[in-house]
């Protein structure tokens, strides 16, 4: 039984965004109708903004520009309200590596909504967020380094650390966000072995053709990330006043290894990896009287000189 226009259009839509390239005389014979059909078939379908375009020369036939048209898609109406503001979350974020295109899919996604369900996502907005903190960085930056991940290659950075800033080789893993910053794992050619780095301290990215990227890199993915556990531990032994257990338990490296006394007050006994101290180091700091290291030696130490530059500083 023949399909019925509008059905067979949506069908030689899906084929053709799967296919990207084609003839008119594949399409004809897999629907069994004629290539006049077919061809006035692809006509209409680019009349609708699906980008096809012939090909001149041997062989011919047609191919889809590199931004295809994705097929319609239907959603309950929980579905939607839940894909909005998922796509809505994203504004939260300063840069992505994405271009413009999440604000124009969340745009379009919008507009083409019924009424009663815009009505519904309306009652919602300022009231339900996926709330991530506003960090400034640079949109080229990470749009580079995606560059760099989906084509495996190396690039190379100019990153800042404590120490400085610095040229690095490095061949990306991943992207990620947290806390509103965004991570990039990488394998870094300066020191042989994969690091964490993360995007707003590059001051520039740049492709490395010179470089060949490294085949067993390619395979790792995020999931892939070093297990800080392998790495040489010690334990960061806290004590805590009441207001310190209260800030510390809502962050998830500390809130596990929480115990409270009766009268509200606390310790902490968390496992760190060594290298990973100064970063805890300075979380603990922000907390003032709030928070004492008893444990490791090397904690405490790095704490005392920092409370001894402090006085110097406010003291000269």
């Amino acid at each position: 039984m023949p399909l019925q226009k509008s059905q067979r259009l949506i069908q030689l839509m899906m084929i053709v965004n799967a296919r990207r390239s084609f003839t008119v005389q594949e399409l004809a014979d897999e629907f069994g109708i004629s290539t006049r059909t077919i061809t006035r078939d692809l006509l209409e379908l680019s009349e609708l903004g699906v980008p096809v375009y012939s090909v001149q020369g041997r062989g011919g036939g047609y191919r889809l520009l590199r931004e295809r048209l994705l097929p319609p898609i239907s959603f309950t109406e929980s579905e939607a309200v839940a894909m909005f503001f998922a796509g809505q979350s994203l504004d939260y974020f300063s840069s992505l590596p994405f271009g413009e295109g999440a604000s124009l899919a969340l745009h379009k996604f919008y507009h083409y909504l019924p009424a009663d369900m815009k009505e519904h996502i309306d009652q919602l907005r300022n009231r339900v967020a996926l709330y991530s903190p506003y960090r400034e960085m640079s949109p080229i930056i990470l749009q580079s380094l995606l560059q760099a991940i989906m084509n495996r290659s190396v690039v190379s950075v100019s990153y800042r650390s404590s120490n400085g800033e610095s040229l690095r080789d490095i061949q990306p893993i991943g992207l990620y966000a947290s806390s509103g910053y965004w991570y990039c794992p990488a394998y870094c050619f300066l020191r042989d072995e994969i690091r964490q780095f993360r995007a707003d301290r590059m001051t520039f990215v740049e492709m490395n053709p010179n470089i060949e990227s490294r085949e067993e890199i390619e395979q790792l993915t995020l999931l892939d990330k070093p297990d800080k556990r392998l790495l040489e531990q010690t334990l960061l032994k806290l004590e805590l006043t009441q207001q310190g257990v209260w800030q510390l338990e809502t962050n998830t490296r500390f809130a596990p290894f929480i115990s409270r006394n009766e009268d509200g007050s606390g310790t902490a006994a968390v496992p760190i990896a060594l290298e990973d101290l100064s970063f805890y180091i300075e979380l603990i700091w922000s907390l003032g009287v709030k928070a004492k290291i008893v444990a490791p030696a090397e904690g405490i130490a790095s704490m005392a000189q920092k409370i001894r530059d402090m006085h110097e500083l406010y003291h000269s």
